[in-house]
């Protein structure tokens, strides 16, 4: 009897830090009106790809969201690499999580 193939599981979530120049946006103020100034402003994001080349494809400006294009700085995997990888579902739920969970500790975060 044949076996299943087993599904590899390749989504990710990631964490981008960006410059704290981002806070001069008003839609990212206004999406954080709890933030701890002692926590850094970041993006939390999902892909099919790995975190590192996500982030070189947005500082390259494909697929980017404005604002890790414009202030990111470097990815924070010490906030994401425990629940990497996971299936598709899993990381669009997680993605939101991760965000409010980040948020909730003090983060200023942008997930779109």
């Amino acid at each position: 009897m044949a076996r299943a193939p087993r599904r590899h599981h390749h989504h990710h979530v990631y964490v981008v830090e960006l410059s704290e120049r981002v806070w001069n946006e008003p839609a990212f103020r206004r999406a954080n009106p709890e933030h701890d100034i002692l926590k850094p402003c970041v993006y939390v994001g999902m892909t099919g790809l790995d975190p590192d080349l996500r982030f070189d494809r947005h500082m390259a400006g494909v697929q980017a969201n404005r604002f890790v294009l414009k202030y990111g700085l470097r990815l924070l995997p010490q906030l994401y690499e425990v629940y990497n990888p996971m299936p598709y579902e899993a990381a669009r739920e997680m993605e939101v999580e991760l965000a409010i969970a980040l948020r909730e500790a003090g983060y200023a975060v942008w997930q779109a």
